[in-house]
């Protein structure tokens, strides 16, 4: 067993990711489910020796050293973003399959909204949703999007790095955290004598990175960056919560200011055909948002998605509702996804209650 064919094997699969980890066979995620190969179960030697037959000698030392490691490989076709951890004292990884060419935000599906958002001349947009929810990839759309349309000097902070960009219009330079620079927040610190326009981060971690980041965005930057949170108003706590109470007034103040937009997105398993399409819940920042945030009243923003749609607001359970209704999902998959179940079921109430009097909503 060698790990280039295992490689090979996630590209002919066109799975998301492969898992390596002692006790178990070589496992694929396909369409966001688990779908373990055919291939003899690994033991813990087999899976440090396919580890470390990628790994440099220095990648070998920092990963014994630190217990983690981060790092990128590259396939024919295909990249590789990888984690190589130690699970009860021994090695694993999870190996996560990045396709060479950037797709379009057109072919990710992505509300027009999205790509409003490239166009904003400052100002911080931020990328939510929990693991393998596709934020890399949205990132990478819109960085590509900016990159063939506008002449502008792109710097992105990544950990490692995942798409690789071609110069367009604009010139992009790609900075690692552990090659090219020690850490995100070490990098932000500098970026700005680098003369940027647009600052894509790959994930806001600590304080230290977000706060750099908010001055990045109030000084006529475009920052986009990413969090592991799964809805728009989320995000805006999660960013405030980072900082010590006697600083969380003026972080909100700064975020109400600087904050251009959030997308909160999830993978779901198709119901019509196999594959996953992308659910998105898309805040834009308005006088009525910044009023909230300022307020902490972040509890609120829901209401103001909710009324706001000419501004290509929507929630995530209107996104939910959109594709139950093409027939893309199935119920217990968009219920089981909403953030408001209660909420969801009650639209959809409303919607089969106005297509049996006739109007309304057709379901496909």
């Amino acid at each position: 067993m060698q790990i280039n064919d295992l490689l090979q094997l996630t590209t002919e699969q066109n799975a998301s990711d492969l898992i390596l980890v002692a006790g178990t066979n070589p496992t694929l995620r396909v369409n966001s489910r688990l779908m373990k190969t055919g291939m003899e179960v690994l033991t813990p030697e087999t899976v440090e020796k396919l580890v470390y037959s990628f790994l440099t000698e220095e990648q070998k030392k920092s990963f014994e050293k630190e217990r983690e490691l981060d790092l990128a490989y590259e396939l024919g076709e295909s990249r590789f973003r990888i984690n190589v951890h130690y699970e009860r004292q021994r090695v694993a990884a999870t190996i996560r399959r990045i396709p060479r060419k950037v797709p379009t935000l057109g072919e990710l599906s992505l509300p027009k909204r999205v790509g409003d958002f490239c166009n904003e001349n400052d100002g911080l947009i931020l990328v939510t949703g929990p693991t393998g929810s596709g934020k890399s990839t949205t990132q990478a759309a819109m960085i590509d999007k900016i990159n063939k349309e506008e002449a502008l000097h792109i710097i992105t902070i990544e950990d490692p790095i995942e798409y690789i960009y071609s110069n367009d219009k604009s010139v992009i330079e790609q900075r690692e955290v552990g090659s090219d620079t020690f850490s995100f927040a070490r990098a932000l610190k500098r970026v700005l004598r680098q003369d940027p326009d647009v600052i894509q981060v790959g994930e806001m971690r600590d304080l230290d990175t977000i706060q750099t980041a908010l001055t990045a965005a109030e000084t006529g930057h475009i920052v986009i960056s990413t969090l592991h949170t799964p809805d728009a108003p989320q995000a805006v706590d999660r960013i405030v919560d980072v900082f010590p109470p006697y600083q969380q007034a003026q972080i909100r103040l700064q975020l109400s200011l600087t904050l251009k937009g959030v997308i909160a997105q999830r993978l779901l398993p198709r119901k019509d055909k196999p594959g996953v399409v992308v659910a998105i819940e898309i805040l834009v920042v308005n006088p009525a948002v910044r009023n909230l945030i300022r307020k902490g009243q972040t509890q609120e923003i829901y209401s103001i998605m909710e009324i706001s749609s000419k501004l290509g607001m929507q929630s995530m359970n209107v996104s939910l509702k959109e594709h139950y209704e093409r027939g893309f999902i199935d119920y217990d998959t968009a219920l089981g996804c909403s953030p408001d179940p209660e909420n969801f079921e009650k639209v959809l109430k409303v919607k089969e209650g106005k297509a049996t009097n006739g109007g309304g909503v057709k379901f496909m």
